[in-house]
């Protein structure tokens, strides 16, 4: 093991979506950072492989079934990261699910799903962590939002850009109240990152369309984002709360 020593060593992290994707990438760098980490998924699965992985690797690491969307189901995984670590000073909300459906032919429940998913499971989440991080008078909250929160999505569809458009009104007015009680709470804007969810649903023709558009003209890594959660977790960003920061490739330049 590896990370003991790391800028978050001692910390505990919970990543939702920690099996795999971006979520795999930024629970693998909290780890090899120091910070013991909850491999929160859906897919018990996944969830497991990825935590024995960082425990082999980096420092201990649990696996957790978790539906975002559910509350008794976040309060679950709160439970299990304070009786197993004792504490919870990380929450990276970066459960998602995105759809390519085209505006007029989206569906009532496919908007509704993908709504809450993307945004009610990261409120859900946030409440069930916050009297946990105010009792320890510390806390970093990061929310994986997208360029489409930004802008507008390359490849999903409008309830996508929607969800992660509202993510960041969430950082902004959590960060907001937050504060006071030593939490910051900041978002993460990726681009296209190498990911099972944009291989699923991008040809190749497609990919290497979107790439020549990028002044970096590569897909980018889910450890790139890794690194940024770290540093957003990490006493060097301790004066910095309520905002989103770009990571794109250049894609988006505001």
């Amino acid at each position: 093991m590896t990370g003991k020593k790391g800028e978050l060593a001692g910390k505990v992290a919970v990543v939702t979506g920690g099996g795999r994707g971006i979520g795999r990438g930024v629970a693998t760098q909290l780890a090899k950072a120091g910070a013991h980490v909850i491999v929160a998924d859906v897919d018990a699965k996944i969830a497991k492989d990825t935590a024995e992985k960082l425990t082999e690797a980096y420092v201990r690491a649990l696996p957790c079934v978790v539906n975002v969307t559910d509350e008794k189901s976040a309060a679950s995984m709160v439970r299990l990261t304070l009786e197993t670590f004792g504490r919870l000073d990380i929450l990276v909300n970066n459960a998602g699910i995105m759809f390519r459906t085209r505006l007029m032919k989206v569906p009532l429940d496919e908007w509704e799903n993908t709504i809450r998913v993307n945004l009610t499971g990261p409120f859900i989440c946030t409440m069930a962590v916050l009297p946990t991080m105010k009792k320890q008078g510390f806390g970093r909250i990061v929310n994986i939002s997208s360029s489409a929160g930004r802008s507008v999505s390359t490849l999903g569809g409008v309830h996508y850009t929607a969800s992660k458009a509202g993510l960041l009104g969430l950082t902004r007015a959590v960060a907001k109240e937050a504060a006071r009680f030593g939490i910051t709470v900041n978002a993460v804007c990726p681009g296209l990152i190498d990911t099972p969810m944009v291989r699923e649903t991008t040809t190749k023709d497609e990919l290497r369309m979107f790439l020549s558009t990028l002044p970096i003209s590569r897909i980018g890594a889910p450890e790139e984002i890794g690194d940024l959660v770290v540093f957003l977790c990490s006493e060097k960003s301790a004066y910095i709360t309520g905002t989103s920061i770009d990571i794109n490739g250049g894609g988006l330049m505001i």
